[in-house]
């Protein structure tokens, strides 16, 4: 990219498309466009078409998604399947049809098999059974994967795919019911603490590993790699997209406890699944191309902390 091409970020007023954009920003990246819902119907073939044609990107960041956590994945299941399908078929296609020079599409690291080796690789895709509580967000986002290799296959296309680690930040989603774990944590402990309550509680046994990364490093990350990582080059390759570093959901809980500072205790509802037992990425791969993330995660849950308190999502 140059500082004049031509940027769309499908979700671009996102968690995670918005912290694209800052990246961008920060890098004198200035020609950027993007939608929201009313704007332009992302699930809407024709919609999505008219936009390509009306805007002609040059280079596409695919942030958009229909998300949650294990709750909204359970409730939800054809719901998540189905809206990530359209979505993607008609960015990815579009992307084709309009000629975009390089297309970045974000996966999730729900991709990988429940059990496989810890830390995961990006082979690790499609070796063994997947996590039965995000199976159909899963499966939508491999035949993403599987998309845009075949794309690069038949048609010569540039695009390139990334799984970003367990996610958190400005313009995250807070709401108890459909949130992902740590938003959802920051959002029951504040409640508690306005409230009085003695007790927060939060679901499963608390022991399964997770690994956090700040929105804005994974915003940096995907511009290195939309500038530094060709298709091609790299025989359609996964990237992964994480801090390397892991921590028991307990362990998460006693943080945010103390970041929000809630005085009560934590009660453990083990009737409610737990997920994957452990998800940690491999990141050597993008480590080997100069990435770092620069923001800790007690700092990061400050910030998002305090971007709940000026009203979140």
């Amino acid at each position: 990219m140059n500082q004049t091409s031509k940027i769309f970020i499908a979700g671009r007023y996102g968690m995670v498309g918005s912290a694209i954009e800052r990246s961008l920003l920060r890098q004198g990246y200035e020609n950027i466009c993007g939608v929201d819902h009313d704007t332009c119907d992302l699930t809407d073939q024709n919609a999505v078409n008219f936009y390509f044609q009306l805007q002609e990107p040059e280079y596409v960041f695919f942030a958009a998604a229909k998300v949650g956590g294990i709750h909204a994945n359970n409730t939800y299941p054809a719901e998540f399947i189905y809206s990530n399908l359209e979505i993607q078929n008609n960015i990815i296609h579009a992307c084709y049809t309009h000629e975009v020079k390089k297309l970045l599409f974000l996966g999730s690291s729900c991709i990988y098999p429940r059990d496989c080796a810890q830390p995961i690789y990006e082979d690790s895709l499609l070796s063994g059974p997947l996590e039965e509580t995000n199976k159909p967000y899963a499966v939508a986002k491999i035949a993403g994967i599987t998309m845009c290799e075949a794309y690069n296959r038949q048609y010569g296309t540039n695009f390139i795919c990334a799984m970003p680690t367990n996610l958190y930040g400005p313009n995250d989603n807070y709401h108890p019911d459909n949130a992902h774990v740590l938003p959802a944590m920051i959002h029951k402990f504040h409640e508690a603490k306005i409230t009085g309550a003695d007790k927060v509680v939060l679901w499963g046994t608390g022991t399964p590993k997770r690994e956090f990364l700040y929105s804005d490093d994974v915003g940096d990350a995907c511009v290195q790699l939309m500038n530094k990582y060709e298709a091609k080059e790299n025989n359609n390759e996964i990237v992964n997209i994480g801090s390397g570093h892991e921590l028991s959901i307990h362990d998460l809980a006693c943080l945010i406890q103390g970041v929000v500072g809630y005085k009560g205790y934590i009660h453990y509802d083990t009737s409610r699944a737990d997920g994957t037992p452990r998800k940690l990425l491999d990141v050597s791969k993008l480590a080997a191309m100069g990435w770092r993330p620069r923001i800790g995660l007690l700092a990061g849950i400050g910030l998002a902390y305090e971007d709940y308190l000026k009203g979140g999502r």
